[in-house]
């Protein structure tokens, strides 16, 4: 997999590479291929490969970050632990909410089945999560596009919501999405506000071509 291809911003602290669906950041119980074993290809020069400062989903695409030697890393984990990173990603889903935004503010729990396996289900008992969302196109064969920025670092957060919501991101059978050739689930965008008194770092990831096709084959949009 040719990663160096796929950079999307880089200095001295952190690389953002725009991540392709279908392939875990890193390597599972199961084993097979996995995004770690390229970044050797990302070094540009360092000693180290780059390390993954934040995850994304087996199939969500666009902005991940990594951090180029430990105190990149721990600066960066910082950002996030402390919510500084900007995160902007777009789901298309089946329906749309009935509000243009708004704030979804549903606490999540892990919870577990021996027919379904585990999700993240909205619980009065869950850790705190928040999401604001905006709908940016609504399409007559019933897809939207909507825009979430997460204001908390839930698991499988943005999926639970916009289910909660009741419109399931297409192709996340998990919480009750109609079936597509992946979870259409893109992470857009990201900020980074690595340096007092500058502007943050900023990376987006384009359309990737599996969305568009997959957008161009369901229906003409609005």
């Amino acid at each position: 997999m040719d990663l160096a291809g796929r950079v999307l911003y880089r200095d001295g602290l952190v690389l953002v590479i725009d991540k392709p669906a279908g392939v875990p950041v890193h390597a599972g119980p199961g084993g097979g291929p996995n995004l770690e074993q390229g970044f050797d290809s990302l070094r540009f020069g360092w000693k180290r490969p780059p390390a993954l400062a934040h995850r994304l989903d087996r199939e969500t695409s666009g902005c991940l970050v990594l951090g180029r030697h430990p105190k990149a890393l721990r600066r960066l984990g910082r950002l996030f632990a402390s919510g500084r990173v900007g995160k902007t990603y777009w789901a298309w889903t089946a329906g749309a909410p009935r509000e243009e935004a708004g704030l979804i503010e549903a606490p999540l729990l892990k919870r577990s089945t021996r027919a379904g396996g585990w999700s993240m289900q909205v619980d009065g008992e869950g850790k705190q999560a928040a999401t604001r969302y905006r709908v940016l196109e609504r399409r007559k064969d019933g897809i939207a596009r909507i825009e979430c920025r997460p204001l908390t670092g839930r698991t499988h957060q943005i999926r639970a919501h916009l289910a909660h919501l009741g419109c399931p991101v297409v192709g996340d059978t998990r919480y009750g999405g109609p079936r597509a050739s992946r979870t259409l689930l893109h992470a857009r965008a990201v900020s980074l506000p690595l340096h007092e008194g500058r502007e943050p770092v900023a990376a987006e990831a384009p359309l990737p071509a599996d969305i568009e096709a997959f957008l161009a084959g369901a229906g003409r949009q609005v």
